[in-house]
């Protein structure tokens, strides 16, 4: 086993209970199986997840874990069988965790891992931290270039291949098709700068905030459109004469937002479910059943991130345009706060360091 510097205690966003985190003095991580790493925090961030969790819309998440899916850091200790990466590398975590050799590693389907997946941050101790435990390290972690933007590799652990994976991607985005994007948070906003490698023809983005539709209109969206009025389904229905969209996708996780989205999808369109939903929804299928429509649902595999990797070192696009707060991992309490109250701090993605 090869191993740089250990020491016994760190910093650490906990979990606590049902609306309740606490930073608090964990014991670092250690090594577990062979084929872990251990890297050492750089920059990570907080995510929309996070907060469903805090609700409690998400069970398997239980209190005590330490959050956090997201983040770029310096391998600190490698176990025996990691070959790809050792003491000292600069890496890009993924938010999910591949043994690349089960059935649904082998179909790509990395999120479902058996013995892997979203794990982070949910069923084991996550990216919040000073350190964190990396499972499947060779092929979990990503090897980060010399020179490379931190803040901007951030995004890539999660939200970008997110809005493209699930959003993009599973709502069959063509070139002059018509999207709409239901939430301009930072999910919606992933969404909207990643379907714009496919050239439709309109993108509109559906949001309750100004200033987060006025940051969509500045990444691409060629039309806004402030829901508070309850008329954007007709709104939507009378832009594009009465047909509806090819491509509605959902990035909130509320029943309103998928509601929606059935409202505003064209026959022979599709519903590309982002969003993590705490509650049930209706599928008006009594509306529905002749649209020759599909729903789709996933949660991101993070297949698409070395693509997005050159993606974002050409500069065709800036995930960094998404981060308006910055913090150190001891205000990380003061970082949910302004996170949770987007409305009041405009806040899109918070980055905390050590």
């Amino acid at each position: 086993m090869k191993t740089m510097v250990r020491a016994s205690t760190m910093n650490a966003l906990v979990f606590e209970a049902l609306g309740k985190r606490a930073l608090k003095q964990r014991p670092r991580p250690e090594i577990k199986v062979t084929s872990d790493a251990i890297v050492r925090i750089t920059k990570t961030t907080i995510c929309g997840t996070d907060l469903h969790i805090l609700k409690g819309d998400l069970p398997s998440c239980q209190p005590g874990r330490i959050l956090g899916h997201e983040g770029v850091g310096i391998v600190e200790q490698v176990g025996s069988a990691v070959t790809v990466f050792e003491p000292g590398d600069h890496v890009l975590i993924s938010c999910v965790s591949s043994c690349s050799k089960c059935y649904y590693c082998r179909k790509q389907m990395y999120s479902h891992c058996t013995t892997g997946g979203w794990i982070l941050g949910n069923t084991i101790d996550g990216t919040q931290a000073e350190f964190v435990r990396i499972p499947y390290a060779d092929t979990s972690l990503y090897p980060i270039p010399d020179g490379a933007d931190e803040e901007a590799l951030v995004m890539l652990s999660d939200i970008l291949p997110t809005g493209f994976e699930c959003g993009v991607l599973n709502g069959k985005v063509q070139p002059g098709s018509t999207v709409a994007i239901v939430g301009s948070g930072p999910i919606g906003l992933a969404a909207l700068l990643t379907a714009q490698f496919y050239s439709p023809a309109e993108i509109i983005m559906i949001d309750l905030d100004d200033n987060r539709l006025e940051v969509a209109q500045r990444f691409g969206a060629t039309t806004i459109l402030n829901s508070a009025d309850g008329k954007a389904a007709e709104t939507v229905l009378a832009m594009t004469g009465g047909s509806g969209v090819d491509t509605a996708i959902e990035a909130v996780g509320i029943p309103a937002t998928f509601e929606l989205c059935q409202e505003i999808v064209a026959a022979g369109g599709t519903i590309a479910n982002i969003g993590v939903h705490g509650t049930k929804v209706d599928l008006h299928l009594e509306k529905l059943w002749d649209r020759n429509i599909s729903v789709t649902t996933r949660l991101v595999d993070t297949v698409t991130i070395p693509m997005l990797f050159k993606t974002v070192a050409s500069a065709m696009i800036d995930p960094k345009l998404m981060i308006t707060h910055r913090f150190k991992l001891d205000r990380i309490l003061d970082a949910y706060d302004t996170f949770e109250n987007a409305a009041e701090t405009k806040a899109l993605k918070v980055i905390i360091e050590p």
